[in-house]
């Protein structure tokens, strides 16, 4: 606004009351041009958007990476081996066991990931999934379990 120009905001108390300057018979139209304010819309903040969104989203850590090449070990630790049991079994059972399988080995790679290895519940985590077999022999199920927890520690230490 320029100085020396005196703008006064207008009251308004009923809507109804309301009558535009323009149509008001005792103003000139340079005149209302100069008393009535000039109401501007705020200019809209253009927030930065980066050029690519896909690379931000897509851009893994190398530690996300660890954890997704140690997962996939896992998995291929736990499956060794059972490939004959799983495909004799019904359809509703290797859905069940397949579920149980990937949950075991989000939890192993979380126990993994710890400071201090706590084997014994590895162990029982596998020892639980295997449990899902149909008419397992308890001693294979042990044996199982022990050898498998054994090679998942060994993928640790490397």
């Amino acid at each position: 606004m320029a100085e020396g120009k005196i703008v006064e905001q207008p009251k308004i108390e009923k809507p109804s009351a309301i009558i535009a300057p323009e149509k008001r018979p005792e103003f000139s139209a340079g005149f209302s041009e100069r008393i009535s304010p000039k109401i501007e819309k705020p200019k809209e903040i253009a927030k930065p958007q980066p050029a690519n969104v896909k690379e931000l989203t897509t851009a893994v850590s190398p530690a996300q990476v660890f954890q997704k090449q140690q997962a996939a070990a896992i998995d291929s630790i736990l499956a060794e081996g059972l490939n004959e049991i799983f495909l004799k079994m019904p359809p509703a059972d290797q859905a069940k066991f397949k579920k149980q399988g990937e949950e075991t080995v989000v939890k192993i790679n979380k126990l993994l990931s710890q400071t201090r290895i706590q084997v014994n519940k590895i162990i029982n985590l596998i020892r639980k999934w295997l449990q899902l077999i149909p008419g397992v022999n308890k001693f294979f199920l042990e044996q199982e379990a022990k050898l498998k927890a054994d090679k998942i520690i060994r993928l640790k230490d490397r």
